[in-house]
């Protein structure tokens, strides 16, 4: 598999080169326990979303996974990735979303036609939770090969996907939190958003005179004033983010922290799909060929590679020491 760096990699498909430059904004509620992250995909989410054409409900659904990926991704204090995965016997019955260090962005989602159209057919538009169906949601950390990677992993529980993800934090985690999310098709095309808000543990940015009955004060209240955020509000891409966040919280004072860019960031190529079937024996290979080629379709950006079997040697040819 090649380590050619993404863009110094002529195989790579023809995707979109779509930069956020301020996609997350950290922020902090100065002397309180309250820290958050606000997320705003802009024209991003229009250039992931409709890769695959997805059915409006199933597009809102992926919108919200990317928004809450970015939200989380970008808690991470070293190189690597952070990934959310959602399995179920719904119509969707995979939804994932992926998000690097560096705010590399990604995610899809599948679906089955036939139970999208059974839950379609339903009086009451599907949510997130008939959507999904049983199953289960993991949050995944991966700092490369040479680490282990982490991951946590439970039940599908709650109406909704942000309800879902606080489920997560209250029985892995144990931290407690406020996710809002929210994804639409507006004039200017698909718009995604989150808000995370974080309870600071321990005494980190906390006045050291504040009992804990005022930290608990603090963090009820800023909790409640997010829940006063519209979807409107969090997609209206006339509205900047420390506007907003001065809206929400300028009773309490807020601090806004440096920006962090998002971008489209599928990191499929030609190259890394090549080295994935070299690990194939010839029969394998073989079994492979549709009219005269091996197509291999990258789910994240539905682009579709050919391969020419006379340019796959395979494992086989490999093993011989063969070059």
């Amino acid at each position: 598999m090649t380590d050619t760096p993404a863009f110094l990699d002529a195989d790579r498909p023809d995707v979109p080169d779509i930069v956020v430059p301020r996609g997350v904004l950290p922020f902090h509620l100065p002397h309180k326990p309250v820290r958050g992250r606000l997320v705003r995909l802009g024209g991003l989410a229009d250039a992931l979303i409709t890769r695959h054409a997805p059915h409006p409900l199933v597009a809102g659904l992926l919108g919200e996974a990317l928004a809450l990926t970015a939200a989380l991704a970008a808690a991470l204090k070293y190189r690597g990735s952070f990934s959310l995965q959602a399995k179920g016997d719904g119509a969707v019955s995979m939804l994932l979303a992926d998000c690097t260090d560096d705010g590399r962005l990604r995610g899809y989602a599948r679906v089955e036609p036939e139970r999208l159209a059974a839950a379609l057919a339903n009086a009451n538009p599907p949510g997130a939770a008939a959507l999904l169906g049983r199953g289960h949601l993991a949050f995944s950390v991966d700092q490369g090969p040479q680490t282990d990677r982490y991951q946590g992993i439970v039940a599908l529980i709650g109406p909704d996907l942000a309800a879902m993800a606080l489920h997560y934090f209250e029985t892995s985690e144990q931290m407690p939190c406020m996710v809002r999310l929210a994804c639409a098709r507006t004039d200017a095309g698909w718009r995604a958003g989150a808000l995370v808000l974080e309870r600071v543990a321990g005494a980190g940015g906390v006045d050291p005179d504040m009992s804990q009955a005022e930290q608990d004060e603090h963090w009820n209240t800023a909790v409640m004033l997010a829940a006063t955020l519209s979807d409107a509000e969090l997609l209206d891409d006339a509205l900047s983010g420390e506007q907003l966040l001065f809206r929400l919280f300028h009773g309490e004072g807020v601090a806004a922290d440096r920006p962090r860019a998002l971008a489209y960031g599928c990191r499929c190529s030609r190259a890394k799909l090549s080295g994935i079937l070299e690990g194939f024996g010839g029969e394998d290979l073989d079994g492979m060929v549709v009219d005269g080629a091996i197509v291999m379709t990258c789910e994240f950006c539905n682009v579709d590679f050919r391969f020419a079997r006379d340019e796959v040697r395979g494992q086989d040819w490999n093993d011989q020491g063969l070059t």
